[in-house]
């Protein structure tokens, strides 16, 4: 596999009764990562926001494995768990 690990930060909003994502934010460093995503929070005033990791696999083009770093405040359910595919 030739691939590469990215680090990310995305932050939440509460509109209407739903959590919507803001936009997604690429870090150098898995402790940026957590950094800006708690920033995005505390910070910046969102009402959740989560790191977390994902690698690409550049022979079929496309992510795989997404990794939760650490999780802010109020997130999707999708990003309670600690690891997804897809």
């Amino acid at each position: 596999m030739t691939g590469t690990t990215h680090f990310q930060a995305l932050a939440f909003d509460l509109i209407d009764g739903r959590l919507v994502d803001g936009d997604l934010v690429n870090c150098g460093s898995p402790a940026l990562a957590i950094q800006t995503a708690q920033g995005q929070w505390k910070v910046f005033g969102h009402v959740g926001a989560v790191a977390f990791s994902r690698t690409s696999d550049f022979d079929k083009g496309r992510f795989n494995h997404k990794h939760v770093l650490r999780r802010f405040g109020q997130v999707p359910d999708e990003y309670l768990r600690a690891n997804s595919d897809g």
